[in-house]
């Protein structure tokens, strides 16, 4: 069925896969399960909650995998074999493996495992979203070059909007049952992606035509869905919802998530009726350029007088493809050996690091600042909508401000990150109602990191080895959490409640440090994207603005 090998239905597709591939923001859903089942501590749980943070940010072997099957080394393995789909499929068997074994566990169907093993098991399931996450991402940017930000940012987007989904779902399907729930996150990722994963390939068309309306009616509706999804979490903080109401406002919601196919069937058939206009319009282009050869050849006198000054722009655009071909065959070593590579890096540490590790703190945050359970919930329940916005957002915004005034992304990194370090600050003063100016900002900030650094990724480094380059730089969403939320905020909360004499801390003090301390790393995160700025500006526009004008000359 040609209708349904394009670029469009492999974004559809991508779109499905991200809306259940984030199984890992659900973990408070089933942890109590897996705690009582298990006879685990507090801290045993802490443990095993590490390695899915773990599972979920590392992704080289996606990233190696991604490069082994498609560009570099899909030539090895012949042209039926290779493909993104191998990385879905990858993805699929440890979301089952992983999930099932510990749906097996909580329910007693085999023996209680020991909690390395336990670790594993939760390590390997939250390990497919990045295979997931790759396949879909890298898929893209190659399909929509030329609105990359964009692409990113909605598939980015939905991600961060699954675990509300999934939420949902739960409410439908399990009726509060969280060991049913570990049984569904093992099947409905594993069905979904390797029902669909076929549809997700490399197409190599240019990205012009109408993809910016298309996108734009994407882009619409995914802003329709984070509005439904944020009016019922609201609803559902303040009202108990009966079983019949939950399927009523889970329908919608799967009507809205199938609308996107409508706009990818209409945006195939506009293609396919521009095709022949485009190729009548080369055509009359080929005998414009035969009539002035001809004419060329009876005036040779005038002729002579031209290659001097169209052998001078051949030299020029040849030396910026050298430059455009040297950049784009980085390795993910040659990347790491590159002052770029690590600034990207750092700045990532700075805003992903403190964003996670807010979210990770949020309950704890709350009930230090005197806010209700039923206050609580809706900041952990929103954040997933403020991520959404900020990775859509950012993703939307930084390709208007490439196209539209030529202002590299990493501007827009460092904007995020003087922002992220207001907002730390806001929720550390501590003030009335803090929270819920500070974990917006926050959020948002936070989301944009994890649009704009792959986007970035692509145009520094090049296609070639994106998927490994950018699932590398993601290390340091862990690597940042770690450090703020065990050496940063656990050591000042432990200090601060024993001073008052137990394990639990309430007032002003218990964080303030703490985030005092992220919003001065925050705004170094900023410095340190503020030196990327001026060390790529050159190149964004001698290579990046270039290759997106390459397009419109063709």
């Amino acid at each position: 069925m040609e209708i349904l090998s394009n670029k469009w239905v492999a974004m559809v597709a991508s779109i499905w896969i991200q809306c259940i591939g984030g199984s890992s923001y659900t973990f408070s859903i089933y942890s109590s399960a897996l705690k009582s089942s298990q006879g685990y501590d507090q801290s045993t749980l802490d443990t095993v909650s590490v390695f899915k943070d773990i599972g979920a940010n590392v992704g080289v072997l996606s990233g190696l995998l991604y490069t082994a099957v498609t560009h570099r080394g899909g030539r090895f393995w012949g042209t039926q074999l290779a493909g993104p789909w191998v990385v879905h499929l990858a993805g699929a068997v440890q979301c089952f493996v992983g999930y099932f074994f510990m749906w097996a566990a909580v329910t007693g169907l085999i023996h209680r495992p020991p909690v390395p093993l336990m670790c594993f098991f939760m390590l390997f399931a939250a390990h497919a979203q990045t295979f997931f996450n790759t396949a879909n991402i890298v898929t893209g940017v190659h399909n929509f070059s030329y609105y990359s930000g964009t692409i990113v940012g909605i598939l980015k987007g939905f991600l961060g909007l699954s675990g509300a989904i999934l939420v949902e779902v739960y409410d439908v399907v399990c009726e509060g049952q969280p060991s049913a729930f570990l049984l569904v996150l093992a099947l409905l990722p594993t069905i979904v992606s390797l029902a669909i994963m076929g549809l997700v390939r490399i197409y190599e068309t240019n990205s012009m035509g109408d993809d910016k309306k298309h996108l734009n009616a994407v882009s619409a509706i995914a802003l329709i869905i984070v509005g439904y999804q944020m009016v019922i979490i609201i609803l559902n903080n303040i009202f108990t919802f009966p079983s019949w109401a939950s399927i009523s406002t889970f329908i919608p919601l799967l009507l809205l998530l199938a609308s996107p196919l409508g706009i990818a069937i209409k945006a195939e058939i506009e293609e396919s009726k521009r095709v022949p206009e485009t190729i009548a319009a080369e055509s009359n282009s080929l005998l414009e350029d035969t009539s002035d050869k001809i004419s060329a050849a009876e005036y040779p006198s005038e002729y002579e007088e031209l290659p001097s000054g169209d052998h001078e722009i051949q030299v020029k655009v040849s030396s910026d493809d050298e430059m455009l071909a040297k950049e784009e065959d980085l390795t993910v070593l040659q990347a790491m050996s590159t002052l770029n590579f690590w600034l990207l890096f750092i700045a990532m540490v700075c805003g992903m690091g403190s964003g996670l590790a807010t979210i990770n703190n949020m309950s704890q945050l709350g009930q230090s600042l005197g806010y209700k359970t039923v206050e609580i919930s809706s900041f952990v329940s929103l954040w997933s909508i403020w991520n959404f916005l900020g990775r859509f957002g950012a993703g939307y915004l930084s390709d208007v401000l490439l196209h539209a005034r030529g202002w590299p992304r990493p501007l827009l990194m460092a904007i995020t990150l003087a922002t992220m370090s207001a907002g730390h600050i806001i929720i550390g003063s501590g003030f009335s109602g803090n929270l819920y100016i500070g974990s917006f900002l926050v959020g948002i900030c936070y989301g944009s990191q994890w649009s704009l650094m792959p986007t970035i990724t692509s145009e520094i480094f090049g296609l070639g080895d994106m998927a490994t380059i950018f699932n590398t730089i993601a290390i340091a969403s862990p690597v940042g959490s770690y450090i703020f939320s065990v050496r940063v905020i656990g050591c000042i909360y432990d200090k601060e409640a024993a001073k008052e004499g137990g394990n639990s801390c309430l007032g002003t003090h218990c964080f303030m440090l703490s985030f005092m301390i992220m919003a001065f790393v925050a705004f170094f995160g900023f410095l340190v994207a503020m030196t990327l700025l001026f060390r790529t500006r050159r190149f964004y526009q001698l290579v990046v603005i270039r290759r997106l004008e390459r397009p419109l000359r063709q």
